[in-house]
């Protein structure tokens, strides 16, 4: 594989969360052991098998204007959201850097569902005619990244991606590609998702996909506990400025920490289950090891996909275990959606920002709910103050998707 020549740095976070609508909100709430989940208020869930999640609360009008808000999908705006935190974060104007070498590359797993499932109603109960003009636009998983683009006047790389529930990390890598190997100076590039909808909470219910704890929703995302009994879906965005070093240090900026790996694979077993001794996650993990040039003992934290499947957890402690050999008895490990819940296309996106946190602040976040854990990593059950020079993301989707990424603290 031929290897980037130019280094990539992280320099602005924006997180809308359902623990923190910014990103030191959200590292704040991760080291108290905060959990975001809560019965839905967005609609009414009686009657639904599932009645929790990870909502978030934020008022649009704070970073769009109504007439914008009404013709974008509730994705698009915690999306827009995220992306002037992170320009905030990073002391950039987007106006005083040259636009045509500044992109945006901001996924979604599913897009607009919010959009689908109004204007379905309007169909079906009002007739076609009454479909908004909007629907498509408002829909499409493309759509915060081009908003984000046209917002700050962005001519560079303009592109999303849409891989399930590696959609934030694959943005991330992707965008780190493209200045790495010269094809940008700086992206905005993350993750967004609004998913707290009837539908899809019930097609993920009836798949036996989400726990049912209704009545202890604080307790119901349990990654790596025995009594894990299904994720909970949660709702945001993450998006992060990263630079080329050269231009970072150009403008003065402050530099969290460097990517340095990045690896994909797939499992090319099942549509939904992994593979059940982690093959394709091992390979993605491997190949980010690789391109890092980083060794096993050089990692010291673990932010892993751990959404609280039976299956999953275990197939990615395998992974984690073939990759890393002795030293992952060393490496502690944690799962941000023990408090945020899944995040689906965000995800990737969040915990990337909560694995640079652990590296600029040296303290790895908890685990919550994990007191009974049943698999044999070193899980973090309370913040770990510690140096922590090299951190591995994961994540892992349906479709048998996975990527990994490697953030490193940053030295000349």
């Amino acid at each position: 594989m031929q290897h980037q020549k130019t280094r990539v740095v992280v320099t602005g976070m924006g997180t809308i969360s359902p623990i923190g609508n910014s990103a030191q909100e959200f590292h704040e709430a991760q080291l108290r052991g905060q959990s975001g989940v809560r019965k839905i208020q967005r609609f009414d869930p009686d009657g639904l098998p599932v009645q929790i999640a990870g909502e978030v609360d934020l008022d649009p009008q704070q970073y769009m204007d109504l007439r914008d808000i009404k013709r974008t999908d509730r994705f698009v705006h915690l999306g827009v959201a995220a992306a002037e935190l992170a320009l905030q974060d990073a002391s950039l104007d987007p106006a005083t850097t040259d636009r045509t070498r500044f992109g945006s590359l901001i996924g979604s797993a599913i897009g607009g569902m919010d959009t689908w499932e109004a204007q379905s109603r309007n169909a079906f109960e009002k007739g076609y005619s009454r479909v908004s003009p909007f629907f498509i636009p408002m829909l499409m998983a493309n759509a915060a990244s081009s908003h984000v683009a046209i917002r700050y006047g962005l001519q560079g790389v303009a592109s999303s991606v849409s891989t399930a529930c590696t959609t934030g990390a694959d943005a991330l890598g992707s965008a780190y590609r493209a200045i790495g190997f010269g094809e940008a100076d700086v992206m905005l590039a993350g993750g967004t998702e609004a998913i707290i909808t009837p539908l899809v909470i019930s097609g993920f219910a009836n798949m036996k996909a989400l726990s049912r704890r209704n009545d202890d929703p604080e307790k119901a995302s349990r990654p790596f506990s025995a009594q894990r009994d299904g994720f909970v879906l949660g709702e945001g965005a993450g998006v992060l400025v990263l630079e080329s070093l050269e231009h970072a240090k150009a403008r003065g900026a402050r530099i969290y920490a460097e990517i340095v790996g990045f690896g994909r694979s797939a499992d090319a077993h099942h549509i939904t289950e992994p593979h059940p001794e982690g093959a394709g996650a091992l390979l993605a993990v491997k190949a980010a090891l690789k391109e890092s040039g980083l060794q096993p003992e050089d990692i010291q934290y673990i932010n892993a996909h751990a959404t609280s499947t039976p299956v999953g957890d275990r197939a990615e402690a395998a992974a984690l275990r073939a990759a890393l050999g002795e030293a992952i008895e060393n490496i502690w490990v944690s799962s941000t959606k023990s408090m945020t819940g899944h995040l689906l296309g965000a995800a990737g996106a969040i915990e990337a920002i909560a694995s640079i946190q652990a590296i600029f602040s040296g303290i790895v976040p908890p685990s919550i709910n994990a007191e009974d854990a049943d698999i044999p990593l070193r899980i973090a059950r309370e913040p770990v103050h510690t140096s922590v020079k090299a951190a591995l993301s994961n994540s892992f989707a349906f479709g048998g998707l996975n990527a990994s990424l490697i953030f490193q603290k940053f030295e000349e």
